[in-house]
């Protein structure tokens, strides 16, 4: 596993926590959580907690599909042979998405996250920590792009069962943590580093975007037609 590796999936992760929908699900989960408690230590104990279960859910699922994947010798051996013409086409996907090409439509919710938040209403501290796992995999097209079709074949790649998606479930977790400690010192600041996040994600992806197309377009002429760039 290399530096670049390591750094490739706590961008991927970073970049996740900041697109809109996981954005604003994190910032409504804690902010909710924080404002039933009521106690500035409640409301960094209950961020942690959420972050805590987020990273379980990532890493946990990521280890489930790249080991599911490897330990299957035909499904290994062919996404060795084919991971390299693969490359280019699934990075250009993926930049089409950041740049809200395709894809669409707001994120998907199990049904248990309203059974959750009707137990954070009562000032349950420990539910941030489930909520924080179902959120986590509620994917919407721009954070499923990234985790399906950036992190997971850089972990196959690497063949990284928790590293890899440890670091990205770390990345996803910054941002987190920063609107949690927002909130424990004054929910009026909130809306100032909402608009300064927000504003940097959406730069953030677009250029996220164009980059990734231009990679894959060089990796698919070089991969696939063998061209020598």
């Amino acid at each position: 596993m290399t530096y670049l590796a390591l750094t490739s999936a706590l961008f991927l992760g970073i970049l996740t926590s900041i697109s809109p929908c996981p954005l604003a699900t994190n910032i409504a989960a804690i902010s909710f959580i924080g404002h039933r408690i009521g106690r500035k230590d409640h409301v960094i104990i209950s961020g942690v907690l959420y972050t805590t279960g987020r990273v379980i859910a990532y890493v946990l699922l990521a280890s489930l599909i790249v080991s599911g994947l490897l330990g299957s010798g035909e499904i290994s051996r062919f996404m060795q042979k084919y991971m390299n013409e693969a490359l280019g086409p699934l990075m250009i996907l993926i930049g089409m998405i950041l740049l809200g090409w395709i894809g669409g439509g707001l994120p998907i919710y199990y049904s248990g996250v309203e059974k959750l938040q009707a137990h954070a209403r009562k000032g349950g501290l420990w539910w941030a920590l489930p909520i924080g796992a179902i959120f986590a995999l509620s994917f919407c097209p721009v954070s499923a792009g990234l985790y399906f079709g950036g992190l997971i074949p850089l972990s196959i790649k690497h063949t990284s069962y928790v590293a890899l998606p440890l670091v990205y479930a770390m990345g996803t977790a910054l941002p987190v943590i920063l609107f949690a400690l927002v909130i424990a010192l004054g929910m009026n600041k909130l809306s100032k580093v909402y608009d300064k996040v927000s504003t940097f994600g959406t730069k953030a992806r677009y250029a996220t975007g164009v980059i990734f197309i231009l990679i894959g377009i060089y990796y698919a002429l070089t991969n696939i037609y063998g061209l020598s760039i």
